[in-house]
Parts: structure tokens; C-alpha cells; sequence
């Protein structure tokens, strides 16, 4: 069968199942999609195959987490040859065309892709008890439709753009690739129409809610440049009163405690359930070699960034851990009770913490800097630091950068925020460089390979430059 990123003659559907009030998803069969969607009941099991895409291995389950991570001076892969050296290509930039991890993750964000356009599609035609839950589903599918090409226009560049139920696959031969500018123009619309019709509040925890969509909405638009707006709607998430920072830092990864006020967006994952496949196998794969059975010490934070905390930060202890070998390894994923590759800690994608470090980043761009101090002293303060010394314009730009690796590490924002500061290059090389790795990087290493089967099968497709 042909490869191609939007092929699926087959869906897998999502049974909705509540767990004290939380929104777990779980395969329980396969439906010819032409055949089902056209009640209230089967929508819902769309939507949730929906959510479900997101548990994907390509996805937040372990490769997207990795590449926003591992190619940064964050992270790095402590046994390149690992797994066939996949995570290591990203680690050293010498990636192939026909890396695993790049073609999964294409793969696996097309298909949840296919999946939300399935249900755009449909819902209208479809009748809900009550309007406003249609409403919200469409708003939900929508914003895992934008955060799904976010990442893909950030990693690969120009991507083909599709938002149309695909039913013949042969459509879509010889489209190629859309410009990057037309991508970011379909999240932006997405993102507002969706901000339109979410909930302040989540019906189930885990389901998408207005402020992950503003707050989704300012980073794209903070990505593109435009300050303004992003600004804007992170000052309503900030004002909102529906997150805060919580008061100790090992609370926000506690297991027992997801879901809680400074979660704005995670993807679900259980241990336990369905013979332990709807947990996720991250745990296994960023623990060190040897510390868990199967562990291959992919992503682990680095030496560098493990000593840049300082011993009175209550982070170091909370964040990251350290082997007796002097290896780093996360610890905002709690190791499974039930098999290795079967972890139960959700993955966040937004939290309150990247906001308000967010909006530091801008006020201190625009030079003003006793609001960025404000917002940066507030993580500051709750990691157990006193406040910021920055004093020129310069000094709070670099301390914001700073703050961010040491209050995000491992949660696959330091690439994304490299790229976002145009610093990508000399960042990695001078890295590189203190190292001792005879590495050096240039503007085509900022962007993946588009994945070869996908050229292959439909040579419209075109190669990114230098691969």
C-alpha cells in the first residue's frame, strides 16, 4: 500500500471512557469512515479518535517531545548508535531522508490530520442534543488541528496543507508543497474559530479548553513575529483566573496531581489499561542505559544544564535527577508500577509557566523592563531564587532565554525557542564547540528532511535544501 501522508482507507475509533470525570480514549475497533460519523454518538467517537492521534508515537506518546528537545543545547542522546542511531542523527545533525523519527512523525500528524478532517466534515449534517457540545467539538478538532500543523510547518518548513476529508488519495498527487505563510494562515484560522467556540471550562479533564486556544494562538503568532497580538491573548490567558502557578514545584509533574491549575493543555496517557496500551513509552526511552529495563537514554538533559541550576534552586532537585555515573535524566515522568513502556504521566503541551515566561520574553523585547522582571521574578521566586539583577535590555533577554531551558527542560520547547530567537545556529555551534564536538551547523540544519517515502510515492514533494 502507497505511503502517502494522507492515505487511510480505514479509522481506528475511539470509545469514550470516563475515569472519574477525565477523558481517557481507548481503540476498541476499526469502521469504514464512509459508512459511520452520521450520529451524535459516532461523532463523539471521532472527536475522540482525534485525541487519540495525539497519543501517537510520532506524536507526544515519544518522538515530537524528543525533537523539541534533542537538537538543542538541552538535551542530548547518550548512546548515538542506539535504535539505529535515529535519535543520535538528530543529536549530531547528520539526520538521513529516511530517519525513522522524521517519518513517523509526519506520518502520525497527517493521519490525526485525515482524522479531524473526517470530522469536520461530518458534524455539520449531524444533530446534538445540545448545539453548544457540537460547537465545542468543533472547536476542539480544530485546535488539534492547528497544533498538528504548528509543529509541522515548524520542523519540516513548506508542507502540503489539506483540510478536506480525503477520499481518494489520488486528489492530492502532484499538489507539492504549500508555502509556509499559507500554512501559518490556516492555524491562525483554525486557532480563532475554535477560540470562537470552546469552553471556558472542560466538560472531562484532558479536553481542549478557550484559553489552550489563546494560548496556542499567541505562540503561533509569536512565532511569526507578531508581538502585538500575541501579547494580547496572552495577557487573557494570563488575567483569566483559570490557571495560576502552583505553590511547589514538584507538584506540577505529580502524577497524582495532573490536570491541576497550571496544566492549560496535556495529551493523556494511562498506565494499566487496555493490556498497557494506552500508556506511553517516554519513561522507558529518556531514562538513562540501564536504570530501567529497555531504558536507552534518548534526550537526556545535559550536564551543562543540570550544573547551570544553582544549589538553593528548587528545581534541581524537582526537574532533573542524576545518576551515581553523573548522568541527567527528567523527572517530570514518573516511572510506570505496571512495565517500563507503559508510563502514566501525560504529556503537557501548555502550561502556565511557559506564559508567563512568554510574556517576560516580550515585555522585555519592547524594553519594558519592570514588567519582564514582574513576570520572570514569579518563576523565579517559586523555584526558591530572588529576584532578577538584569538590568539593561540585553541582560533580561538572555535572562528570560535562561529561565526558560531551566523551567521547560525536557518538555520539547528549547528547539522551537532557538528557532523563534534566530539564534539556532550560533547557539548550537558555539555549544558545539565548548564541547569539544567537531559539529558545526548552518541554516539547512534548521529544518528536518521531508521524509523520502513521501517523495518517493509523489514526486511533487520536494526535498528540503541540503538533504
Amino acid at each position: 500500500m502507497k505511503k502517502f501522508l494522507i492515505l487511510i482507507y480505514l479509522i481506528s475509533v475511539i470509545n469514550f471512557i470516563s475515569c472519574e470525570d477525565e477523558l481517557y480514549q481507548e481503540p476498541v475497533t476499526s469502521k469504514v469512515s464512509s459508512n459511520f460519523y452520521s450520529t451524535e454518538e459516532e461523532i463523539e467517537e471521532a472527536v475522540n479518535a482525534v485525541y487519540s492521534s495525539l497519543r501517537k508515537k510520532g506524536l507526544y506518546n515519544l518522538y515530537l517531545p524528543a525533537l523539541g528537545e534533542i537538537s538543542s543545547d538541552n538535551t542530548f542522546d547518550e548512546v548515538p548508535a542506539n535504535d539505529d542511531g535515529i535519535y543520535g542523527q538528530l543529536d549530531e545533525f547528520t539526520t538521513i531522508t529516511s530517519n525513522s523519527i522524521v517519518e513517523a512523525t509526519w506520518e502520525a500528524a497527517y493521519i490525526g490530520i485525515q482524522w479531524a478532517n473526517i470530522v469536520l466534515n461530518r458534524i455539520p449534517d449531524v444533530n446534538f442534543d445540545e448545539e453548544d457540545v457540537k460547537d465545542n467539538r468543533i472547536g476542539e478538532v480544530k485546535f488539534i488541528r492547528a497544533l498538528l500543523y504548528f509543529n509541522l510547518v515548524r520542523l519540516y518548513g513548506d508542507v502540503p496543507l489539506v483540510v478536506e476529508e480525503t477520499t481518494d488519495p489520488n486528489d492530492y498527487f502532484g499538489q507539492g508543497r504549500t508555502a509556509s505563510s499559507e500554512v501559518y494562515k490556516q492555524i491562525e484560522t483554525d486557532l480563532k474559530e475554535a477560540i470562537e467556540v470552546l469552553p471556558d471550562e472542560a466538560s472531562e479533564e484532558g479536553r481542549v479548553i478557550k484559553t489552550a486556544g489563546q494560548a496556542l494562538l499567541a505562540k503561533v503568532y509569536l512565532t511569526e513575529g507578531d508581538l502585538s497580538s500575541a501579547k494580547t491573548l496572552l495577557e487573557t490567558v494570563y488575567n483569566s483566573e483559570k490557571h495560576s502557578l502552583l505553590g511547589d514545584v514538584n507538584d506540577i509533574f505529580d502524577i497524582d496531581n495532573e490536570g491541576n491549575e497550571e496544566i492549560i493543555f496535556a495529551v493523556q496517557f494511562v498506565a494499566g489499561l487496555n493490556g498497557n496500551s494506552m500508556g506511553s513509552s517516554a519513561f522507558q526511552q529518556f531514562s538513562p542505559s540501564g536504570t530501567v529495563s529497555g531504558a536507552k537514554g534518548h534526550s537526556l538533559p545535559t550536564v551543562e544544564l543540570y550544573n547551570s541550576y544553582s544549589s538553593n534552586d528548587l528545581r534541581k532537585t524537582a526537574y532533573v535527577g542524576i545518576t551515581d555515573e553523573n548522568v541527567p535524566y527528567t523527572k517530570k515522568l514518573t516511572e510506570p508500577s505496571t512495565e517500563p513502556a507503559d508510563g502514566g504521566s501525560d504529556w503537557v503541551v501548555l502550561r502556565f509557566a511557559d506564559v508567563v515566561l512568554l510574556l517576560a520574553e516580550i515585555e522585555a523585547g519592547q524594553n519594558n523592563l519592570t514588567v519582564a522582571s514582574g513576570y520572570l521574578n514569579e518563576i523565579r521566586n517559586r523555584a526558591g531564587l530572588p529576584d532578577t539583577q538584569a538590568s539593561t535590555q540585553e541582560e533580561m533577554i538572555d535572562s528570560v532565554a535562561f529561565e526558560r531551558r531551566l523551567e521547560l527542560v525536557s518538555e520539547g520547547h528549547r528547539w522551537f525557542d532557538l528557532l523563534r530567537y534566530g539564534t539556532a545556529v550560533t547557539v548550537m555551534n558555539n555549544w558545539f564547540a565548548a564541547q569539544g564536538d567537531n559539529i558545526t551547523i548552518d541554516d539547512h540544519d534548521l529544518l528536518l528532511p521531508i521524509p523520502q517515502s513521501q517523495i518517493d510515492t509523489d514526486p511533487s514533494i520536494t526535498q528540503n535544501d541540503g538533504y
